[in-house]
């Protein structure tokens, strides 16, 4: 029983002659398969006086039990034996050549012919002349073995030939011997011999061996005309081994006649070294079986077929006949099925039918006819040969997958190539290879849909079966580790986690997890490539659904570190890019740029922020260790976060910060994560469905970092300016009206920049009331004196706040001394007053509790202005940038004293009057009013009285008039109030009235 099937076996092998090379003794590894690649490559030889070819099949291993089928199918018969030797010394000679003639016995009743390779030995016994030894000083100093090769390949033909020539010749009289496949030896003790049943079957089995002979001779028109015979002959004597056999042979010499490519599927072509060609036979070429070696021509069957013996062609209608004989594409594939269902019938011819269905399949597959081929691949799965080793278990699954692979069937090759690989690691081998079991998984990937990149599951929908390709890279981890290669494992299990997190059920998520985590605790993951000993390259996994990331926004400064372009004297909305106004051209070629570019900047060494909206896919708390941005063109130090999402939780907000280092354009790419003890780098690019307000930004150089603080508390309220500036800090005071304060406002430096340039502003908001006077008032001078102000360093500014509103009130709350008084209420005192025309009311004392017009005595009024501080320093200054910083004040204006009635009496002099006031304290506190020459005057907390002031008469001649032309009416306007404003000023320094609360010692 044949029991080692060839699963490599192609139709075109039955045209070969079988040649074993073996070494002889202890020859290094290395050393025989140098000398075995360079005899392989003279796989096809040019038969010297004629235009046949012979096909050699080399192989360092032949089990020589399959040697006894020879006589059934010659391709599988030892016609040749080439031994390679080590042989230092002539005293070893006489062993070593009795080893050859050993070696020779074992493949003795088929050789044709031999040869001994001598390597190492030099002296008197390599200068016999010999023709089965060769000598060679040393592996690198044998120039002659290719030659040598070809000689012994000649001697192989003649010998062919004379045997082909002996059996074909039909020599009536003599008996045909009975050739017999090993098993059937035993069957046929005793039959009649004589019998026309015998005979035939005698004569069959002879035409179906000489066949073969023709087609390794190079004879494929003979060999087509002794199959045909020997199937009739077969067939009538139900001799369905051989009839199988014959068909097998007539497949075998139609497939070669019309695939002259070969159905090894291997790649190179075999052409000729002389000799002329037809047409035909230049279109079909066959490659060597190696690919390699010197190639020669391919004969065409009309001229090959039409040989004689001595190569000389006798008959060109023999074109005819090939036509004739040879089989169709479609027939090659029905006598296939036949010789298979025909070798079936045997039980120990499985091997035949093993190598039949292969070879059948190679076929199919050249002629794309699939599902066919799937049939005879699966007749092969289930041809029951004795009990297999598992590596020759491996062998047939190996090749089964790549048989399926090649019609076509990829999911079921990676079937067969996953079982061969769980074969590695069978429990009955005592050392499971798990290296070759883990390089197979490897090959079933693609048949799964699978690869190992985790762009290709990033967009579209999941291809393949998620449930099988879970368990495959299950199995990828389990023989990684057992390989005891933990990155690997790593790798793996991230891959699992990332492509497949949405089939993974809860439990699934959790152990996966766990087992990552273990994993990663003796071998962190890593975003290096891991590159395996074949030179296959395993990209990084990074995490980009752990967390889910939606959006990516950057923020801008907080206001007070916003950065501001001073404006040029050219103006800053001229634009220099286009002539043009609009051009369409411009806009679209600029849109993916303009949506990318953001708006505001960002300042080098100061803190930035990223927000993403983030959100945890897992059903437990996920814990980010180390969250942060990277980012190219500007040198960045990040600024790591560490976060813990909740299960399942929505939309979170997380905020990355960085400090960048240098100015220039400054782009996000993205962020790196580390969780489960896998670092992840995951790049925006690769995210679908990020939403981004933009990912670059421009760095300014370096501004300082003010910081000011005052002698006032805090405000509650929060000024709202109209300009939509914030403020970075509200204080607030209260004030009598007419009272002054100092705010003592320090200035501290708090960046890395030196603080040059400063500029203060003030301007009141949301205010109704009339202010008289200056309300904030300083001199820069003095703090400017201490500038630039180096980081870490404190200047101070001292603000006079004052409060000046009207003192004027609309009750007359005392009567008058004489009812001819002149009222001259309207001219300012203090402060302008307003126009009183109110009749009187009952002369007597009022407390602003009681009274119904109380409001207007108790009444607190607002005042809010905003100091902006415009400061800058460092690079940013140079490059004309500064920075914004409002200070906010509240000051509320409780009322002190009003003046109720103004009224004038006639003095003793004729330049000089009385000025009588009426003056109320709506204080809680005892006050005294002085005027200038006057004595104190004291009220008591809500108490009214009537002062007297001698004054000398005002002249106003000196003031402009108004004027009468209506037409320049808001000129008119304009220079009354001047005219009013400037005589209020000279009332108001020649009264000089001042009030003073005693017991705050105002």
């Amino acid at each position: 029983k044949m029991s080692v099937p060839d699963y490599m076996q192609c139709a075109e092998d039955h045209q070969t002659l079988l040649v074993v090379v073996q070494p002889i003794g202890i020859v290094p590894e290395e050393s025989f398969f140098r000398i075995y690649k360079r005899i392989s490559a003279v796989s096809q030889v040019n038969v010297r006086d004629s235009q046949r070819v012979l096909y050699i099949r080399y192989r360092h291993h032949y089990p020589p039990e399959n040697n006894e089928w020879g006589d059934f199918q010659t391709h599988r018969k030892v016609v040749g034996l080439i031994t390679i030797t080590d042989c230092s010394s002539a005293k070893d000679w006489p062993q070593t050549f009795e080893k050859f003639h050993l070696q020779k016995e074992m493949y003795g009743s088929t050789l044709y012919d031999s040869r001994l390779f001598v390597f190492g030995l030099q002296g008197e016994i390599t200068e016999q002349p010999r023709t089965d030894v060769a000598f060679y000083p040393s592996y690198d100093e044998c120039e002659t073995v290719e030659k040598r090769i070809e000689d012994f390949i000649e001697s192989l033909f003649i010998v062919l030939e004379s045997k082909r020539l002996d059996r074909a010749t039909d020599k009536s009289g003599d008996k045909i011997p009975l050739l017999c496949v090993p098993f059937e030896k035993k069957d046929f003790v005793g039959l009649d011999t004589d019998s026309r049943h015998y005979k035939k079957r005698c004569q069959g089995r002879m035409r179906k061996h000489v066949g073969d002979l023709c087609l390794q001779a190079g004879m494929l028109q003979d060999s087509l005309v002794h199959y045909h015979m020997a199937v009739e002959l077969l067939r009538s004597v139900n001799d369905f081994l051989w009839l199988g056999a014959a068909l097998e042979g007539l497949c075998s010499a139609s497939v070669i006649y019309h695939y002259p490519g070969g159905t090894g599927g291997k790649v190179g072509a075999r052409r000729a070294q002389g000799g002329s060609l037809s047409a035909e036979a230049g279109n079909r070429h066959r490659p060597g079986k190696d690919g390699i070696g010197p190639s020669t021509h391919f004969l065409p069957c009309s001229v090959s077929g039409a040989l004689t013996s001595n190569g000389i062609n006798a008959d060109t209608s023999a074109e005819i006949g090939r036509a004739k004989n040879c089989l169709s594409p479609e027939d090659i594939i029905d006598k296939y099925k036949e010789a298979i269902s025909y070798y079936g019938k045997y039980k120990n011819a499985g091997v035949i039918e093993l190598e039949a269905c292969v070879k059948a399949v190679r076929v199919l597959a050249i002629q794309k006819r699939s599902m066919e081929a799937s049939e005879f691949l699966q007749n092969a799965v289930y041809i029951n040969l004795r009990q297999l080793s598992e590596e020759e278990k491996i062998q047939r699954y190996s090749i089964l997958s790549e048989l399926y692979e090649r019609i076509g069937f990829h999911r079921k090759s990676a079937f067969f190539k996953r079982i061969a690989a769980m074969q590695c690691a069978a429990p009955s081998i005592p050392e499971p290879g798990w290296r070759a079991c883990y390089k197979l998984l490897l090959e079933t990937l693609p048949g799964y849909s699978l690869s190992l990149d985790p762009k290709d599951f990033s967009k579209g929908t999941h291809r393949g079966w998620a449930a099988v390709q879970m368990r495959l890279l299950h199995e990828l981890v389990y023989a990684s580790r057992r390989m005891g290669n933990p990155a690997l494992c790593v790798r793996h299990l991230s891959f699992l986690l990332q492509t497949m997190l949405d089939f993974l059920s809860d439990q699934e998520k959790k152990d996966v997890t766990q087992s990552l985590e273990s994993y990663t605790a003796k071998c962190p993951g890593t975003m290096e490539f891991i590159t395996l000993p074949d030179g296959l390259k395993l990209p990084p996994v990074p995490f980009t659904k752990l967390p889910i990331v939606r959006s990516v926004k950057l923020l801008n400064l907080p206001t007070s570190l916003r950065p501001h372009k001073m404006k040029s004297l050219l103006g800053q909305n001229v634009s220099t890019k286009s002539p043009f106004i609009y051009s369409p051209i411009i806009a679209h070629s600029r849109g993916e740029e303009r949506s990318k570019k953001i708006d505001f900047q960002w300042v080098q060494g100061d803190v930035c922020e990223v927000q993403l909206m983030v959100y945890n896919p897992m059903p437990f708390e996920l814990r980010v260790e180390n969250m942060g941005l990277l980012t190219t063109g500007v040198e960045f130090e990040s600024l790591p976060a560490a976060l813990s999402l909740p299960a399942e939780s929505g939309l979170y907000p997380v905020t990355l910060v960085g400090v960048p280092q240098t100015t220039g354009q400054i782009t996000v790419n993205g962020y790196h994560t580390s969780v489960f003890g896998v670092f992840s780098d995951c790049l925006l690019d690769n995210l679908p469905g990020v939403k981004t307000n933009g990912c670059t930004v421009e760095v300014i150089p370096a501004l300082p970092r003010l910081q000011i603080s005052t002698s006032l508390p805090r405000s509650a309220h929060t000024l709202q300016p109209s300009s939509g500036d914030e403020i970075s800090t509200n204080v607030s005071v209260q004030l009598y009206n007419g009272e002054t304060q100092q705010l003592i406002i320090k200035l501290e430096n708090i960046g890395t920049e030196p603080l040059e340039k400063l500029e203060v502003t003030a301007k009141t908001v949301n205010t109704k009331e009339k202010l008289y006077g200056d309300f904030l008032s300083w001199k820069l001078e003095d703090t400017l004196s201490q500038f630039p102000l180096k980081p870490g360093k404190i200047a101070t500014l001292t603000v006079t706040i004052k409060v000046k509103l009207d003192f004027s009130c609309q009750e007359n709350l005392l009567q008058d001394l004489s009812d001819d008084g002149i009222s001259v209420s309207g001219l300012p005192l203090s402060s302008p007053f307003r126009q009183v025309v109110k009749p009187r009311v009952e002369t007597k004392p009022i407390n602003p509790q009681e009274s119904s017009k109380a409001g207007d005595f108790s009444h607190v009024k607002t005042l809010e202005a905003i100091l902006n501080f415009k400061y800058s320093g460092g690079p940013g200054h140079v490059e004309g940038y500064y920075r914004n910083l409002s200070l906010g004040l509240h000051v509320e204006v409780e009322p002190s004293v009003f003046f109720t009635r103004v009224s004038t009496l006639p003095a003793t002099s004729t330049r000089q009057c009385h000025l009588l006031l009426d003056v109320f304290n709506s204080t809680e506190h005892e006050l005294t009013i002085s005027a200038r020459n006057n004595e104190d005057l004291i009220l008591h907390a809500g108490e009214c009285q009537r002062m007297a002031i001698q004054v000398d008469k005002f002249n106003f001649e000196s003031f402009p008039e108004s004027p009468t032309d209506g037409t320049q009416f808001a000129n008119a306007k304009q220079l009354e109030e001047e005219r009013q404003q400037a005589k209020g000023l000279e009332i108001n320094s020649k009264l000089d009235i001042c009030w003073k609360i005693i017991s705050f010692h105002k």
